[in-house]
């Protein structure tokens, strides 16, 4: 492991997911201990998307923004929200110079599967029809997110394809969480790594799916067809559970035709990139946002 994140091993809490309403307050307590970002140069402003139910947003816009991402937060399917994710939202929209849309989505187990995937459509919808309002083009709105937040992602470039919804210029995608079957190497064998591993991926897949069988649109590794699918960025975590999955399914994507840069981070682990004084975590949050520049760009 990389020496810089080993130091702060013993600060990350040992979450199990057992109890969502106190994991929920931890991660706010563990985001909220984060160096706050400068918004400087960013409006920031908080909206509701009309759904069935509403879903909250909150919208970062650097000046002479063009492109957009429809932002998806991390924890598990059960834990974050727009506040938790400030500090990254703020930092993504500062080093790609593009509107993010960050989605207040509904959390299991109170809210299962499809929910959040629901709330995370309606809001690429909305952003889509709302183009010209939110001051950028309808043909360069990218998906994201981290984790639980990446796999949702994933989900909605599916729906999006099979539907025939709005057009998706790109998929950015930190450590996804894709698979619910856990059948990998990295899943059977990281059952003691730092805030991730094999038991409370099984309690997020668990949480989010109830008793009801996965569906590509809940877990994106089981679709068959990968074709047609928007370019993607994906990173993962040395030492992660969810690494081998998301390797795998870059490779799948590449070998149905779409354009995928892969960056798997020697020494991580899921989530660290939540260090920002360790370098390798400081190059983790830039290549993220120099990936989506790329992508968003003329």
């Amino acid at each position: 492991m990389d020496p810089e994140l080993e130091a702060f091993i013993p600060l990350f809490p040992r979450a199990d997911l057992t109890d969502p309403v106190t994991e929920r307050k931890n991660f706010a307590d563990l985001a909220a201990a984060v160096p706050a970002p400068d918004t400087t140069g960013i409006e920031i402003e908080d909206r509701t998307v009309p759904a069935d139910p509403d879903v909250a947003v909150r919208i970062y816009r650097p000046h002479q923004a063009q492109g957009a991402i429809v932002w998806l937060h991390g924890g598990g399917f059960v834990m974050g929200d727009l506040d938790t994710e400030h500090p990254w939202a703020t930092r993504l929209a500062d080093l790609s110079g593009a509107v993010v849309i960050s989605v207040g989505y509904r959390l299991a187990p109170e809210h299962r599967f499809p929910a959040a995937l629901d709330d995370a459509y309606a809001v690429l919808t909305w952003t889509a029809e709302h183009a010209a309002e939110l001051g950028i083009d309808p043909e360069r709105i990218a998906v994201g997110g981290h984790s639980a937040g990446g796999g949702l992602a994933a989900a909605v470039a599916l729906r999006a394809r099979d539907q025939q919804g709005p057009p998706i210029r790109f998929q950015l995608l930190n450590q996804p969480g894709l698979d619910d079957r856990q059948e990998t190497w990295s899943q059977r064998n990281f059952t003691d790594t730092p805030w991730m591993n094999r038991d409370k991926a099984t309690a997020a897949w668990r949480h989010y799916l109830g008793s009801a069988p996965a569906t590509p649109y809940a877990a994106p590794a089981r679709a068959a067809d990968l074709s047609g699918l928007p370019p993607a960025y994906i990173a993962t975590a040395e030492l992660c559970p969810s690494r081998d999955e998301e390797i795998d399914y870059a490779l799948r994507l590449l070998q149905a035709g779409v354009s995928v840069e892969l960056h798997q981070w020697p020494g991580t682990f899921h989530g660290s990139q939540a260090i920002l004084s360790a370098e390798v975590s400081q190059r983790q949050i830039a290549e993220l946002g120099a990936a989506l520049r790329r992508a968003l760009a003329e």
